[in-house]
Parts: structure tokens; sequence; C-alpha cells
């Protein structure tokens, strides 16, 4: 009954962890994002490096992207373009620049005048930067080099550019961030950085100190010479929900909130996109890539063709590409005022509350005047919209009117908005004045078909206040209302909706009472605080769900999150909102999830400490299921955590900041206070304490049962044994093995020679495992009673000497098959615990190998502090077993009371500085498990095989204490171990023998 509910319970947290899982690898919308193709082959011109540069950077390397004609002509690298860098990101190849690259030259085929972009790319040699920090200042300090080689291409141009424009995907956004600070980079060689998916915030993971120095940097610089670089353009672009790899708030910008040109969205928000991307489709999606390349062109001189110097152009160019869409495109001149010209009967005077005007297929001049005299102490605002999206002025406010007719007015079309499937403008009454009457242009001058809805609006109706279902409700509770919509827009203020824990499920059903022809619905999710709206259109009648949740929480919680509703006239829409607790768990792990490691390694630990515990008390190791099962300790684990939160935030003793979950964007990546709201991490600790302990559990599961299967298939290269120091390493050879070791780290990458420990001991945990086989399939052990007897002094005849000696050596017990499974399940647990930092320590150790013909030393190896303690404790801990660990009182003792502060510790200050538990993973002290004088082979009896007829005599005799071996057993003919020598010739020796 306990193990199943023991079993019931690691179930269901696994179930949970999968639930959430799966919200946060699945449960988005579909990649709605077009593919990008290049419709001539593409090509990479490799551009020369001077030679120090080439030197110093052998595995780098900057080409030239083109395609078919164009490449022919740029062959001499002969340019007269702009110059466009693509930085790839961790992992990322320099190829990744083809989509940008194909759709500018496109774009340049379509227009007139000659101009441009020569658009270049970096090879990095798809290096982990995000795991691995070591390599960040060397490919910053490469970017250096190569945008000065870039501009000296440009030397014989008559307007050669004086600055380039970077794109960085994911880490190469930050390394162009890093730029500046370097001390002789001269900040007017980049104007502009547009980064995709780049976490600017906080590294995803900081598996090493230098991903955090090299972040640490970047912000100081940016943050003590923000006036400085005010000039400097900088627009982030995330992903959104699909981009589980970087989340959108990782992408904020660390700058001033009061600088325009820093500016930070998510994808679903930019107009004309509108879609969610991966952290690989953000490169490619179409969308996207058209958005950037029309920001680029609009932002090249016609006098230069170069990019722009005027800061001010450069931000007006992106706030209308990616922030505000309006219609009238970037620096077009508007005449004012403005006339209009068209017959008298063009003239429409409107006098009712709400205009609808669908437009008839021929070419048609259409103008509807509202005069604003007898509207504006009835209403606040006038909303208007139609689904002609041509890039043209439509709505315009007059100031002088003849008649019926507007004679001159001024353009109030900069104030459109557009959206997925029309264009909306919403203007207040109190700004307009000097403005008579409001004149909306409906003339078709193409012959097509459109709608033009038009209404008056009282700022009081405009918004209705929905407040949302605690998060703990599981679903059970719902809030609804209904909107019966007199009018073309409403707005839900989503009271208490401003923290990333929440998630929530909106399910808008609308119906309509007639069949009259309307333009479809769009639901907008608006975030005050933060560029993350996202849209849904939907037709009428239907029923739409939506996904609520958010990349950023609002920490002042002044302002909640909107639900827009672009309604159509006299339809009814239902509106029902209720937690959902899988998006709840996705969110807990989208923000907290890099954290997980710290509380698998505290299970572990504590796993390990239960089972010393048992050594302690019994001489036994207890099973590593029962173990892991042991070390959820909440009582012991959270309330220290937290009083050590609110002590370090009262005084300074100079111990390290403490780590909150989540990362929040703070100006430093740890701070001690928690602001309004940031409560709710230590609520989230338990359940990662549980889900941890859930990882514990079944990883340490699996790690057993691949060990068990990996010791089939190298018991053929050893000789049997059942020695419970199989495997081991005698004094001289563990000094040999960890000098070589340390010294193999320090010539090439401690990783390696960590790791190569790690194997050392997985060596000893197989070689226990076949023991463990051989033993439990012996024929005959002798009763581990008639053992103890015998130690006890009790059997003292010649006959009993006999019975449990074989020519004066002593015969094997049941107790030498559970000796074995002690030792077998105490490293079992000590092999999950090393398998983290050997995990920790990958990264590098890719690097260093993807890098070894560059280069035989890793440099710099952030695991070289950790790598000659781990190595010391990883070889020791191969000679240790139970029976010298019981032995060991005091420093099991103190190894005991060590655990448990070692994993609050970890819980305190290293869920942020992952790297920082490497050191903290090992708690076992030497001299605890360090006892080496240990024989490496029993000699109690000489191991020979025998073949099938010895063991059909053994069996018909039926000696007394024979056990008959499981069937599995009586099939291996191959090889039969039995210990015996030819002179016990007395049948009573042959109680207790040792059959295999």
């Amino acid at each position: 009954m306990r193990n199943a509910l023991i079993y019931g319970f690691y179930v269901a947290a696994l179930a949970l962890l999968l639930t959430g899982l799966r919200e946060l690898l699945f449960g988005f919308e579909e990649n709605r994002c077009s593919m990008t193709y290049m419709f001539e082959y593409p090509e990479y011109r490799r551009v020369q490096l001077p030679r120090r540069v080439a030197r110093q950077y052998p595995a780098y390397g900057l080409y030239l992207y083109g395609e078919g004609l164009y490449a022919q002509e740029t062959q001499n690298l002969k340019l007269s373009g702009a110059p466009v860098l693509f930085l790839p990101g961790n992992a990322g190849s320099y190829k990744q620049a083809r989509s940008l690259g194909s759709v500018a030259l496109r774009k340049a085929e379509a227009l007139d005048g000659g101009h441009h972009l020569n658009v270049f790319t970096i090879d990095f040699n798809e290096e982990l930067v995000a795991l691995y920090g070591g390599s960040l200042s060397r490919q910053t300090r490469f970017l250096h080099e190569s945008i000065k080689v870039i501009l000296q291409l440009y030397k014989n141009h008559p307007e050669p550019p004086s600055s380039v424009v970077i794109v960085g995907h994911s880490m190469g956004g930050v390394i162009a961030r890093a730029l500046f600070s370097l001390p002789r980079f001269n900040p007017h060689l980049v104007s502009l950085i547009l980064t995709q998916a780049s976490p600017h915030q906080a590294p995803v993971l900081s598996l090493d100190p230098f991903i955090l120095d090299f972040y640490s940097v970047v912000r100081r610089r940016w943050s003590s010479r923000a006036e400085e670089l005010r000039n400097v353009t900088v627009l982030s672009v995330a992903g959104g929900f699909r981009d589980y790899q970087v989340r959108s708030g990782l992408t904020a910008l660390t700058c001033p909130a009061n600088d325009p040109n820093k500016m930070a969205i998510v994808a679903t928000a930019v107009p004309r996109t509108w879609v969610s991307t991966d952290h690989l489709s953000i490169v490619w999606c179409k969308e996207l890539v058209l958005a950037t390349v029309r920001a680029f062109f609009d932002l090249i001189e016609p006098e230069t063709g170069q990019f722009t110097k005027d800061t001010e152009k450069r931000t007006s160019v992106l706030n209308h590409h990616f922030v505000r869409h309006p219609v009238r495109l970037p620096g077009e001149q508007i005449s004012t005022p403005i006339s209009f010209s068209g017959p008298l009967e063009a003239w429409s005077e409107v006098n009712t509350l709400r205009l609808y005007y669908s437009a008839p297929k021929e070419v048609r001049v259409q103008y509807f005047v509202f005069a604003l005299s007898s509207r504006r102490k009835a209403y606040t605002h006038f909303y208007c919209r139609n689904n002609n999206l041509e890039m043209s002025s439509w709505v315009f406010g007059c100031t002088q009117m003849n008649g019926s007719v507007c004679v001159e007015a001024v353009d109030l079309s900069l104030r459109t908005e557009l959206l997925p499937a029309y264009k909306v403008l919403t203007v207040k009454l109190s700004e307009l004045s000097t403005i008579s009457h409001l004149v909306v242009d409906a003339s078709s001058l193409n012959p097509q078909k459109f709608i033009v809805e038009c209404e008056w609006q009282r700022e009081e109706s405009l918004t209705i206040s929905l407040p949302v279902p605690h998060v703990l409700s599981f679903g059970l509770t719902v809030s609804d209302i209904t909107v019966n919509t007199s009018g073309l827009l409403h707005t839900l203020q989503l009271q208490h909706f401003h923290q990333v824990y929440q998630a929530f499920k909106i399910t808008v059903s609308s119906q309509c009472k007639d069949a009259k022809e309307r333009l479809p619905s769009i639901y907008r999710l608006n975030v005050p605080w933060f560029q993350e709206d996202f849209f849904i259109t939907a037709g009428l009648p239907s029923v739409t769900e939506i996904s609520a949740m958010l990349h950023t929480s609002r920490q002042d919680n002044t302002s909640s999150a909107l639900f827009q509703l672009h309604a159509a006239p006299n339809c009814q829409y239902k509106i029902s909102m209720r937690t959902s607790f899988p998006k709840v768990l996705g969110q807990i792990l989208r923000f907290c999830g890099p954290a997980m490691p710290v509380y698998v390694a505290v299970a572990l630990l504590l796993a390990l400490k239960n089972q010393l515990s048992s050594v302690q008390r019994t001489g036994r190791a207890v099973n590593t299921k029962d173990s892991v099962v042991e070390s959820l300790q909440l009582h012991k684990l959270e309330p220290p955590v937290l009083l050590l939160h609110l002590f370090l935030s009262w005084s300074s003793l100079g111990l390290p900041a403490v780590d909150l979950l989540p990362i929040a964007p703070l100006e430093d990546t740890s701070q001690i206070a928690m602001g309004p709201g940031q409560d709710w991490p230590r609520l989230v600790s338990p359940l990662l304490c549980i889900l941890g302990a859930a990882v514990a559990f079944w990883g340490s599961a699996v790690l057993g049962m691949s060990l068990r299967a990996l010791s089939f298939l190298l018991a053929p290269l050893h000789r049997p044994s059942v020695s419970r120091h199989c495997g081991t390493l005698h004094l001289p050879a563990q000094i040999l093995v960890v000098l070589g070791l340390a010294t193999l780290g320090g010539v090439t990458c401690g990783a390696l020679s960590v790791t190569a420990g790690f194997l050392l001991h997985l060596y000893r945990v197989l070689r226990l495992q076949m023991s463990e086989r051989s033993l439990s399939h012996m024929l005959n052990l002798a009763p581990q009673s008639m053992q103890q007897n015998t130690e006890n002094g009790f059997n003292t005849g010649e006959g009993q000497r006999k019975t449990n000696k074989c020519n004066g050596t002593p015969l094997l017990s049941e107790s030498a098959l559970q000796e074995v499974r002690d030792d077998l399940q105490l490293h079992l647990n000590v092999s999950a615990l090393l398998t983290l930092p050997v995990m920790l320590g990958a990264p590098s150790l890719i690097y260093w190998g993807r890098n070894f013909r560059y280069s035989t030393h890793l440099d710099p190896d952030p695991f070289w502090p950790q790598t000659l303690p781990l190595l010391v404790a990883s070889v020791l801990i191969i000679n240790c077993n139970t029976l010298r660990l019981s032995q060991s009182k005091m420093m099991l003792w103190l190894t005991l009371r060590l655990l448990l502060p070692l994993s609050v510790a970890m819980l305190t200050f290293s869920t942020l500085h992952l790297h920082c538990r490497s050191g903290l993973s090992m708690p076992i002290r030497r001299r605890a498990l360090s006892h080496s004088g240990f024989k490496s082979r029993d000699r109690s009896c000489d191991l020979m095989l025998v073949n099938r007829d010895n063991r059909r005599e053994l069996e018909r005799r039926r000696v007394v204490g024979v056990t008959h071996p499981p069937s599995d057993a009586r099939r291996l003919s191959s090889v039969l171990c039995v210990s015996i020598r030819q002179s016990c010739r007395d049948p009573m020796s042959r109680q207790g023998l040792v059959t295999a």
C-alpha cells in the first residue's frame, strides 16, 4: 500500500511536470509565418580579413550574401549599397542571413533609383555562446574588426557610409550592444541595431560566471553612457509564446525608459505581422522580414543611397513599421491646408449616431461630413473604421465649410491604427477645438468593394470592468459578461490581471440578429506597460477561445490588461473567463524552469543524506527509490529559505545577493528586495521542490535501468566477480589518476577531465551491477545466520569450521549479496548527483571539441576552479563502501549535518547562478569516503569453470543450503562459476558451496 501511494504521488508529480512542459512547448498557436524563398542560388562571398585578424580569429569569418547577377557584380567586392551586418546567435549559422538578403534583393529590384542593401554576415563557428560565455568577448572583438573591414570596402565610393546597421539574432543582438563596452570602439560606427529574440535582460541560463560578467559589463556601460548613446537606435523584437527558448520578457532593453530611441516589441504586436514566431523562425518569417526590409529602405537617403543619420527619422520609421502603422507613409509631405475636389452630390452630411456605408465596385467619389457642434457635449470620442487598407489619407478635420462642402481641412489620418482586418481611427473631440466638422473620404478609386463604419462614443461607456478568477480556482470559477453591442468598440478592463503566473482561457461567443454584411470582429489583448498585444480575427456568428497570458508583470499593480472588442453593431457577445491550470503550469516553467536543476540537485543531496543517515544507524544503505522519496522535506527547506530571504533583506552580512524566482527585469540580475506582487515565487517554490523530487525520482530510476542494461553489454568483457571491491583503485592508482586527469584538464579542458572521472565512477557502478547479478544467481550461499554465528564464536568445533571454510578459506554467505547491494544503492545515488556537474560542464566541453583544431586548450575555462575538487571527490568515492562509511563516525556525522544547510544555501543563492552549484554538489568529505586500503580481490575461494554435468551433480545431491538459481540462470550454459577446490572432497564441506 505504501509503495502504491509513493508511486501514485510521483506519477501525479510527473503528470504535472509533463502538463506544464506540454503547454510550454506546444500550447500555442500554430506557426502562421510564411516561408521566405530564394529565387536564385544563394552565394556567400568570403571577405578577406587582415592577416592579423585572420591569425587572431582563425575560427571566424566574414561573408557577403549574394544571388545571381548581383553575386557576379559584387565578386570583386566593389560595393555601392547600404551595409547591413547580420549576426547569428547561439549555435547559429552565418547562412541564416539568406532570408534578409534575398528579400532585400527582390525589394531593390522592384524600386527605382538603384538603392539597395549589401547584406554581410559573420560566421561565429556556430558556438554555444548562450551556454558558454567564454567566447562572448572574443566574438565582440571580432565584430569590431569586421565593421572596420566592411567600411573599408567603400573607401572608393563617392558617398561612403560612416556606419553599419546590425541585425542580431538571439545572442547576436547582445553582442551587438556589447560593442559599445569595448574601450576603443567608436560609437558612430553603428547607428541602428535591430535584435531578434535577444535576451537583453539576463541570460536564459547562467552556466558559468563569464556570461553574468559579460552581461554586467554591458549593462553598466549602457547605463553610465546613457546620454552619449541616445543617438544609437535600438529595436528589440521578441517572438512571443512560440519562442520557449527566450521568453519575451527577457528581450526588454535595459535602458532608461525616457529614451525614445530604445524600443522593445513582441512580434504579435508588429503591424502587418501579427504572428508569434519560434526562436528560429523569427529569422525567416516573411511577415517580419518584410517589415524589416521596408524599414531599411525607408531609412535610405535618396541623395546618398546610405542610411540616414537623422535620429528622429530613424525613430519615426521604426515606429511606423513596428509599433503603430498609420496609413500615411513615413516622411510623406502633405499640403496644409487640404482642399477637396468633387461634385456637390458627392458630399453627404450624416446626422445619425452611426454610419454604415458599403462602397460599390465601380469608381465613385464620396465624402461624409459629421458636424461637431451638436455632438461635443453628449459625446467624447469619434470612432471610424474601414477595410480598405490602401495607404492613403481618409479622415480629415474641416476648418472651413462652404455650405455642405468642406473647403479647407487638416489631415487626421496619422492617428490611424492598422489592425489585421481593417484600419481604425479614434479621436478625442476635446482635441479638435479648431475643427467644426469631420470628413470621411469613402471614395472608391479602384473597382473594389469595401465597408465604412463610424459612430460617436461616450468615454464612460467605452470601458467595462471584469474581475478575473483567482489563479488557484483551477477553472471552477467563471467570470462572464454579456455585451449587447450598441457600439463598435468595447473595452473590458481585466481587473487584477497583471502578473505573469496568471493564465486564463477566454471564450467569446457572438450572435447577430440579422444576416447583414458586416466586418469581422477583432479581439485584442492589450498590455499597457509593454508592447506585447496580440489579435484574433473572428467571423460572425462564432465561438472563439483565446489564451490570455503575459510576458511581463506590472510591478506596481497600478494597471491591468485590457481586452478590446472591435465588434459588429446589433450583435451580442458573451465573454467568459476561467483560469487555465495547465497554462499556469506552463507559465511557471517558462519563468522558473531554469531553476529546476537546482531543485533536482537539492532532492539528490537530501536523498544522499537519507542514505548516509541509514548507514550511520544500521550500517546499510536504503534503496535509491526510498532515499529519494524521503528527500521531499518541504518543512525543512522552505521555512529556512524564507527566513534567510527576510533576514538578508534587513541586514547586510557581506553574503551574496539572493536569487529571486522568477528572473525579473531588474537593473541588476539579482536583488534582495521583492516588489509588490513578487511574493508568488515563494508560493511556487514548494511546487518546484515537488517537481524537482519527481525528476530526481524518475531520473534515478532511468539511470539505474540504463546502467543495468549497460552492465549486460560489458559483462562478456570481464571475468565474473563476487567481490564488493571490484572496480576499485589502489592508493597509487588513485594518485596517478587524479594527477593525470588534473594535468589533462589543465592542458585541454576541465570538463573533459571531470567527465573522465565521472566515467571511472560509472565503471565502478557497472562492476557492482555485475557482481550483484552474479551473487543473485548463486546456486548455494551460506545462510547469513550461520555466518553471524561463526563471527560471534559459537561454531568452535572442527566440523563447524569445515562448514564455513574451504581449505582454510571462508566461504561466501548471503550477507555478501546484501553488502554488494548496499554499495550499489549508495553509488547509484552518487552517480545521479555526479551527473549534474558533468551536465553543467557539457557546453564548455562541446565548445572545446569544436575548436580543438584551432586550440587544444580551452581559454577561459569556467570549470577549472572546480576540476581538482571534483576529481578528488570522484576518485575517492570509487573506493567508498557502506562498511567504511559506518566506521567513520565523526566525519559521517559532520557530513550529515552539512547537507541540509547546503541545500538551503543552494535554494537561496544558486537558483539564478547555476554555475555556483557545481562547487556545492559534492558534499561528501574525503575522510568519510577515502579509505583506500581495501583488497581489490576477494580470495575466499578461487573461481573456476564447470560444465553442465557439474551443475546436474550438485542439483542431484541436493546439498544442504543449496539454493536453486532462477530460470534465467539455468539457461546460461556458457559459463558457470563454482567456488570449490579439487581438494574439497568431504561431502560435509559442500555445505555453503558458492555456485554461480
